[in-house]
């Protein structure tokens, strides 16, 4: 068994990862079962760096808020503002502007863009809606850059309303952002009258947006119509998150991270239309089954972003786990020899890429026992699922960064 285990492994490169494919993918995901550890980061920097060099990904999306996300891609395509800037207020999420490893990768995009034609360039996305665990933001942004996009090339009079109307109707952004909130029903104002009529006008501005199309490409350009087209989205999903945040049934949590996976789902399908693109995030996002998680009224469990495009996109997705040995500064030892994790654990390599299905046929009925973490931080493969990834990318230790 042993070694019908070591004969699926392989260096971490990209010509290993495009083998256990069977073409080159429009969107290839690279999960990790943790965050904020630099190894996983830097890892994920070589195999992105190679992937772009030798197979001609354009686009690298993380899980990170969507509309701060544009400033990075600013800055790595066209050098606006610094290396300090972006890092400062183009991520979301709290940790992902300071990992070293982040502001590395920032760094070799810029470079790498530098002096290649703008049809070469990379570009970065970010993909998350602008959502956090404890509260969502304001619509104001998305809402008013899309008003402002449309209002300076469409006839006025096609115009749902002016911009005076939409400052009105979102008032204080406080009032979005109360994190007391995503607790009481009771604080959120997504079910007010305010927010009911902006419901409607983000509609009827999408709406616009859409059936503009042919002269708002003429008008302006393709990179500016795809940004309307994100803060389109982004208005009409933080306004219906606002809304089930109100919610007071039973599925309430539910339907905020369902609604949370269809953001990043839509999101990730609108840049794999724009051309072959890279994405790194949690495992539980890209998986290709539903995604669990214990809240405090219970357990939950909704399609993740993942299970969407994979539906949507075919063999055009392709999703590579990542599975670790051990954290030892956050507890997670040498993992049990009987899990998924200690049989790859016994591989003499520090760190490899595994075929999962074929893993699967070899373990055949006998599949290891589910690892339990002793973090809360960390999440260990399900082994029931191990079939469902297209590969493995293995890390044996990693050390604190």
């Amino acid at each position: 068994m042993a070694t019908d285990i070591k004969d699926t492994a392989h260096a971490v490169e990209a010509a290993a990862v495009m083998r256990l494919l069977p073409t080159r993918p429009q969107m290839l995901a690279l999960g990790e079962p943790t965050h904020g550890e630099d190894t996983l980061l830097d890892l994920r920097n070589e195999l992105f760096r190679q992937l772009v060099e030798q197979e001609g990904y354009r686009t690298i999306a993380i899980e990170s808020d969507c509309l701060m996300g544009l400033a990075v891609d600013d800055y790595v395509t066209s050098g606006q503002g610094t290396l300090d800037e972006v890092m400062e207020r183009g991520f979301s999420h709290g940790w992902f502007n300071v990992s070293a490893a982040n502001r590395e990768l920032v760094r070799w995009m810029r470079a790498y863009n530098e002096s290649r034609p703008t049809s070469e360039r990379v570009h970065f996305a970010g993909f998350d809606g602008p959502l956090e665990i404890t509260c969502a933001e304001s619509p104001r942004q998305a809402l008013t850059a899309l008003h402002r996009y449309l209002s300076t090339s469409v006839d006025a009079d096609l115009l749902p309303c002016t911009g005076e109307t939409l400052d009105r109707l979102l008032g204080s952004d406080d009032r979005w952002t109360n994190s007391a909130a995503m607790m009481d029903p009771a604080q959120s104002v997504g079910q007010s009258a305010e927010a009911g009529e902006l419901r409607l006008l983000a509609d009827d501005l999408v709406a616009l947006l859409d059936v503009q199309t042919p002269h708002l490409l003429a008008a302006t350009s393709r990179d500016e119509w795809d940004r309307a087209r994100l803060y389109g989205r982004t208005a009409t999903g933080v306004l219906r998150y606002h809304y089930w945040m109100a919610d007071t049934s039973p599925a309430r949590m539910t339907r905020l991270c369902a609604l949370r996976a269809q953001m990043m789902a839509h999101n990730l399908l609108a840049l794999a239309q724009r051309g072959p693109t890279l994405v790194h995030a949690h495992n539980s996002h890209l998986q290709r089954e539903k995604s669990t998680m214990q809240m405090w009224q219970g357990p939950v469990e909704w399609w993740s972003a993942g299970a969407l495009l994979s539906a949507q996109l075919g063999e055009g997705y392709a999703f590579v786990a990542t599975a670790l040995g051990t954290i030892r500064h956050q507890g997670v030892d040498t993992p049990p020899p009987d899990t998924i994790e200690g049989l790859l654990y016994a591989l003499p390599k520090d760190h490899c890429v595994i075929d999962a299905p074929r893993l699967a046929m070899t373990l055949g009925d006998t599949r290891p026992a589910p690892r339990v973490s002793p973090w809360f931080g960390y999440s260990p493969l399900d082994p029931a699922h191990l079939a469902d990834s297209d590969g493995i990318v293995f890390v044996k230790d990693v050390p604190q960064s």
